[in-house]
């Protein structure tokens, strides 16, 4: 182990261009059991061996995997139905603390990009979108959540966060806090990552309507944890009044053909009152920082789009996750420049520019770390953005940061609201 962690770091070195002395080559090339290159490689590709460390690094330890089953909601129990009110009622009396309320920020390109006719549309959108009947209702719009909600396992034992009481990681005070988080703002579409609880949230989204799938990760660091629920993975919801499902598809992403830890999903959706389709992925890529890392999330991208690209048929797209990387990382560029044509919901909204944060946490390890890494990328041609979620200021979230007994994640939710432009290939 300690030689391997010798080839990372310098590995991690050749990976960002770094001059290294001829013998420190020969040491790394003799660590992985590789021969030297004749002639440099344009781009810097690990051998399989740390690959594979780099995305199974659950398979590298000495802790024994514990195969447990989502089975820790068990005397939970939901009806078959209920009323929005009613759920939010019962997620408010299991909780201490109410969540702080966010405002829909108005796109004003939605408008403009259609004319004066699709504006006046918007205005009544932008006040309709906040009485969440009429707006789930609309076969026009497509209202979205993306969400990394905190994998139960890794918040407790795992992620070390510096502020967090440990009342506020147990489960039972978050599991609740996530619902109405999700249902307070009604999303016809619900996109989530870390996902160790996949039961008890379909139970209590089943009650308003939705159903949804669910696919982990194969070899999830939960399943390393004592006590855990099961692997994390990605699940994506949708509303069953409003869409039939078409098929649903999962891969595990691959990096230079080696399989990885990450995972997406993916489902085509037809709206049931006009027959317009589209499709929905998910996906949750590799954390870390560091230039080696960065390189793997973008291979990871890079077979993300392909699948994508392969399942979705010419159907308009959203694209949603924690990617794990900043606007300047180069997978952000690949999705951005793909030949799919996709923008982002928020910087489409905020003038061009991602917001300043969607996580923003203190870990005993990193100190206060805050960052821009999660997304919804949609396709540009067929759809507009009308508005989307403001995120809390730092006074609402407050100087412990997330997670915290107001906000359930060390992520934000994002929620934007999509409609369909009336024409196809419109200049934009």
């Amino acid at each position: 182990m300690a030689q391997l962690k010798e080839a990372l770091a310098l590995a991690e070195r050749l990976a960002s261009g770094a001059v290294i002395s001829p013998a420190s080559k020969r040491r790394y090339h003799c660590l992985v059991e590789q021969p030297a290159p004749e002639a440099p490689s344009p781009k810097f590709v690990p051998p399989k061996q740390l690959l594979l460390y780099l995305v199974r690094m659950g398979s590298f330890t000495s802790a024994p995997k514990i195969l447990n089953q989502d089975l820790q909601d068990s005397e939970v129990h939901f009806p078959e139905r209920l009323s929005r009110d009613q759920l939010l009622e019962r997620c408010r009396r299991e909780q201490r603390h109410l969540p702080v309320k966010r405002a829909f920020r108005p796109c004003a390109s939605g408008a403009a990009s259609r004319g004066l006719q699709d504006g006046v549309r918007l205005l009544r959108w932008n006040v309709v979108s906040k009485r969440c009947g009429e707006a789930a209702a609309s076969p026009h719009h497509i209202r979205v959540l993306q969400w990394n909600v905190l994998s139960q396992a890794l918040g407790e034992m795992n992620d070390n966060f510096a502020c967090c009481p440990d009342e506020a990681l147990q489960w039972s005070a978050r599991r609740y806090q996530i619902v109405e988080e999700i249902i307070e703002y009604c999303p016809d579409i619900i996109c989530l990552q870390e996902v160790d609880h996949f039961k008890f949230l379909s139970g209590a989204l089943a009650t308003q309507g939705y159903t949804g799938m669910f696919f982990p990760k194969p070899d999830s660091p939960c399943l390393y944890i004592q006590g855990n629920n099961g692997p994390d993975g990605c699940a994506i919801f949708y509303r069953t009044d409003k869409f039939d499902l078409l098929n649903s598809e999962s891969r595990v992403l691959e990096v230079w053909s080696v399989q990885s830890n990450q995972v997406a999903l993916l489902v085509n959706l037809r709206i049931k009152e006009t027959g317009r389709e589209v499709c929905v992925a998910t996906t949750h890529l590799k954390a870390r920082n560091g230039a080696l890392l960065s390189t793997l999330r973008e291979e990871q991208g890079k077979d993300l789009l392909r699948f994508v690209e392969e399942r979705r048929q010419d159907r308009p797209l959203v694209l949603c996750g924690d990617f794990n990387a900043e606007p300047i990382e180069p997978v952000y560029k690949s999705i951005m420049t793909h030949s799919s044509g996709l923008g982002s919901a928020y910087a489409n909204a905020h003038g061009g520019q991602e917001p300043p944060y969607t996580t923003w946490k203190v870990r005993e390890s990193e100190g206060e770390v805050c960052h821009t890494i999660d997304y919804v990328f949609f396709s540009q041609r067929e759809f507009a953005v009308d508005a989307v979620l403001d995120f809390p200021t730092g006074e609402e979230i407050g100087l412990g940061r997330i997670p915290s007994f107001i906000y359930p994640s060390d992520h934000f939710s994002l929620v934007c609201d999509l409609s369909f432009r009336e024409q196809r290939g419109m200049s934009l």
